[in-house]
């Protein structure tokens, strides 16, 4: 019986722990060839010395379940690394079909505490790190189609998160980049469709190391799956990443514990147009100030749109 994802080949980053290793797990078990890619240092804020171990660990285990998958060490946010990390999917098995962009790391501060290294390294991991392999999948791609005078089949699934809908007090550099990284699936996605390429972003909820601190008060429980397992996310990847996906694209999805919601474009919520040429300031206060007036102090919009999206 043929797998979804027989015959392909992904690329994972971040993947030697979390939600990168359960994606990996999961595409691998579709049938997909994987190159598992982990820079490996110890800290989740990006410290410590670099190591293979947590990628060749994800890779080995892939291997052990009759599945075929090869380790990658290179740091995404280096231009050059990335670059050789879709070269050893080429390489190792003919071709990249999927790319799964899941490498990060967290340097938490507040806005008025946070150091301009603070802010450039998660920036650089994130976001630049997600363009830095889709600028080169893309490349690949594009000259794939031109080869087959055609489209050809790719697939993008970027990692985006809720502190980029709902802010995050703490996290100014990671809610930043998670933004980013919405609007380059979005126009990523309109510029490859055209070679047969789809791009799409989750927002996942899970515990890992990412996010100790975030669910430190949410035990699991004592018999079960956790409902913020890893492994509630992996399923959607592997979809995303498969053919019946074909006419998923530029979509942002939310995800975990048994739940998908499709998130929509910004729609606008209200419409004030001015009695005259321009508006004044007493016309705005006018007509804004009431229609704020009913919202609690501090509330943001985004954020009481998110806590109503979780409790469907």
């Amino acid at each position: 019986m043929s797998l979804p994802l027989d015959g392909r080949s992904a690329v994972v980053t971040g993947a030697g722990r979390g939600l990168g290793r359960a994606e990996a797990l999961e595409l691998a078990r579709l049938g997909a060839a994987v190159v598992v890619n982990d820079y490996g240092q110890p800290g989740r804020d990006g410290s410590g010395e670099a190591s293979a171990a947590p990628a060749e660990r994800t890779a080995a285990e892939i291997r052990r379940a009759g599945g075929r998958a090869v380790a990658h060490t290179g740091d995404v946010s280096d231009f050059g690394q990335a670059r050789e990390l879709v070269g050893r999917a080429v390489a190792e098995f003919g071709g990249l079909d999927i790319l799964v962009n899941n490498a990060g790391i967290l340097r938490d501060r507040m806005v008025f505490s946070m150091t301009e290294d603070e802010w450039d390294s998660v920036i650089r991991v994130h976001l630049k790190g997600h363009f830095n392999t889709t600028h080169f999948a893309a490349a690949h791609w594009r000259e794939r189609s031109k080869a087959a005078g055609g489209p050809v089949y790719g697939r993008i699934v970027n990692t985006s998160s809720e502190a980029f809908l709902a802010g995050s007090a703490g996290q100014p550099n990671y809610a930043a980049a998670k933004g980013g990284i919405v609007g380059l699936t979005t126009s990523t996605a309109l510029a490859l469709a055209r070679y047969g390429v789809t791009a799409n972003a989750i927002c996942p909820r899970a515990r890992t190391r990412m996010t100790e601190d975030v669910f430190a008060g949410v035990r699991p429980p004592d018999e079960g799956l956790d409902p913020l397992a890893p492994e509630h996310v992996a399923p959607l990847v592997g979809y995303l990443a498969s053919p019946a996906a074909a006419r998923v694209n530029g979509q942002l999805l939310v995800v975990h514990g048994g739940m998908v919601a499709v998130v929509e474009r910004p729609r606008v919520r209200a419409q004030f147009d001015s009695k005259q040429e321009t508006f004044t300031y007493d016309e705005l206060d006018a007509l804004l100030t009431p229609h704020y007036a009913d919202r609690p102090p501090g509330e943001t919009f985004a954020a009481a749109e998110v806590l109503r999206l979780g409790r469907r």
